[in-house]
Formats: structure tokens, sequence, C-alpha cells
């Protein structure tokens, strides 16, 4: 499974961004598709998460700014963002977790400046 992270870049405060990740080859289920962050000298963390297609759940620095979601039979994973504020600056990450292992995308670079 290779995965192709894109959408980043550069946009005000206050702006909106869509990341989408392809995923190509047999994932398996159950499977979690989700977004990762990780901002200059700090670890990375869980932006927000789909189980299955159904449940989903968000960091609750996100909630109610970003919205996940799936399509193509969960090959495609997408992360709308919108309200994006400084803090939000950080290179973003899909991860796919299947039955037998965990694969990650290569990063996506997005940018807010205030």
């Amino acid at each position: 499974v290779q995965l192709q992270a894109s959408g980043g870049g550069l946009v005000q405060a206050g702006g909106s961004l869509r990341l989408s990740c392809v995923a190509s080859g047999r994932i398996g289920s159950p499977n979690t598709m989700s977004w990762y962050r990780q901002a200059p000298g700090k670890q990375r963390e869980l932006v927000a998460a789909i189980h299955s297609g159904a449940v989903i759940n968000y960091a609750d620095s996100v909630k109610g700014r970003f919205t996940i979601s799936s399509a193509n039979a969960g090959k495609t994973l997408y992360l709308q963002m919108n309200s994006l504020i400084p803090e939000d600056t950080a290179v973003y990450y899909c991860k796919v977790t299947a039955p037998r292992r965990d694969y990650w995308g290569q990063g996506t670079q997005v940018t807010v400046s205030s």
C-alpha cells in the first residue's frame, strides 16, 4: 500500500484548505484512516481518524473546524480544514492502520500566516 498526500500550501489565518490522500493497493479491513500533523519541535499528533468508514474522532484543537471524510471505497481520504489558525501550521501526514501493519504517506506542508 502506498499513500500519496496532497493539498497543503500557504494560507492566511481564517482561510481553508482541503488535504487529500490517495491509497493504492489493497488495504484490508477493518482499518482506520487518519491524519496526523507534526509542527517544528513538537511530537506528531493525531488530528482526525475515521474507523472502517464510520466512526470518527477529532483532536479537541480542531473540533468544529476540520472535517475528515473518505471516498472511493475508502481509497481516498480527505481533511477539510476551515478557520485555520497559525497553530495549525505543520506537516500533515495520512496514515492507514490495516490488519497487518501501518502505512504512512509522505506528508504535506500546511502553513498558516497571521
